[in-house]
């Protein structure tokens, strides 16, 4: 029997980066290697793993690709990563590498921490951790309400700490990276991307590489065979919360509440989409993201928002026996009241 360790790798990043988009071309671009994928939604519905299964990748089946849902992976690793882990181990076909998917809210470091674990560490270690960035976002300002005055009165007053949850949220993903990938590139210009470049550059003291792509599109030879073997400098790689928090008292993500919103057909999707954009805004949403029923189309519309830039395509037919429904993940700021927003998405069909 094989004894050689398993490499995984981990791909974090903020909401909307555009994590799913770079694991399905990974996917379909691994060179005949068998793949397994876990994925950590944040929120009851579903999605990303709903996308991936339908890509079609033949060294990566539905029955191996594992969702973990309504729950922080970071949060729940000896309930739901140590089991699902020890379950892949036990198959009578072993992965050839493993990708875990986490979610936009996730804190990557005590997932790979885990990997320390004695049941784990002696089959699996971590190939590296891949943080995507989305350039237009960290153009666009989004880890701050106004960062260009938090930054003015961090100058002021070095003993004030005006960093929002989205910022330590955002350093601590690539202060975990053994590699970054600034997503999007094409949304931007070249001086802007300089400007991205210096931001997540400004956001951690280490030095991890940084490469650029366009719609998730990095050639496998890249992403895997890093060979880190980043849980044995994990303790080098402390989040926010680790820091502030050494005294063993657990971390939460309080400051981000998601809810579900499950709607009828909806007959004129780029109207529905327009109108959505400013109950968005409106309301501050960070992330929604989920599928629309379109009368008289085979296809499911997929929908995934950023702030207020949203993209749709059709990506499968609905299946025989599925009920065909609109269903959103909607996530925000502990602050969103999730009643006005749902009434307001309600009231747009």
């Amino acid at each position: 029997m094989n004894q050689e360790k398993i490499p995984a790798t981990v791909i974090t990043g903020f909401l909307g980066a555009g994590k799913t988009t770079m694991i399905r071309n990974l996917l379909q671009n691994a060179g005949g290697k068998k793949i397994a994928l876990i994925i950590n939604e944040f929120g009851d519905l579903g999605v990303d793993g709903d996308v991936l299964k339908g890509c079609g990748a033949e060294n990566c089946t539905e029955d191996d690709i594992i969702e973990l849902t309504n729950g922080c992976i970071c949060c729940t690793v000896a309930d739901d990563f140590i089991p699902t882990m020890t379950k892949l181990l036990e198959r009578d076909s072993r992965p050839d590498h493993i990708v875990i998917e986490t979610s936009g809210l996730a804190l990557p470091q005590p997932l790979v921490a885990a990997f320390n674990w004695p049941d784990i560490r002696t089959h699996v270690t971590v190939d590296g951790v891949i943080t995507v960035v989305d350039s237009a976002a960290v153009a666009a300002g989004r880890f701050a309400d106004d960062h260009d005055a938090v930054e003015a009165r961090r100058v002021e007053d070095d003993s004030l700490d005006h960093e929002s949850p989205i910022e330590e949220l955002f350093e601590d993903q690539l202060t975990c990276a053994d590699l970054i990938v600034l997503n999007k590139t094409d949304l931007i210009d070249v001086d802007g991307l300089g400007r991205v470049r210096a931001e997540v550059a400004s956001r951690t003291a280490r030095k991890p590489t940084i490469i650029e792509a366009k719609n998730g599109d990095v050639p496998a030879a890249i992403l895997l065979g890093l060979g880190i073997g980043t849980e044995g400098d994990i303790v080098n790689r402390k989040s926010h919360h680790e820091l502030e928090h050494e005294d063993g008292t657990p971390h939460d993500h309080d400051e981000f509440d998601s809810f579900v919103v499950e709607l009828g057909p909806i007959a004129d999707p780029a109207a529905f989409i327009d109108a959505l954009k400013g109950v968005i805004v409106e309301h501050d949403v960070l992330r929604l993201k989920g599928f629309v029923d379109v009368p008289g189309k085979p296809m499911r519309l997929q929908v995934q928002a950023v702030g207020s830039r949203i993209d749709t395509y059709f990506d499968r037919a609905w299946t025989p026996g599925e009920a065909r429904a609109t269903r959103f993940v909607v996530i925000g700021l502990h602050e969103m009241d999730e009643t006005i927003v749902r009434k307001a998405i309600e009231a747009l069909v």
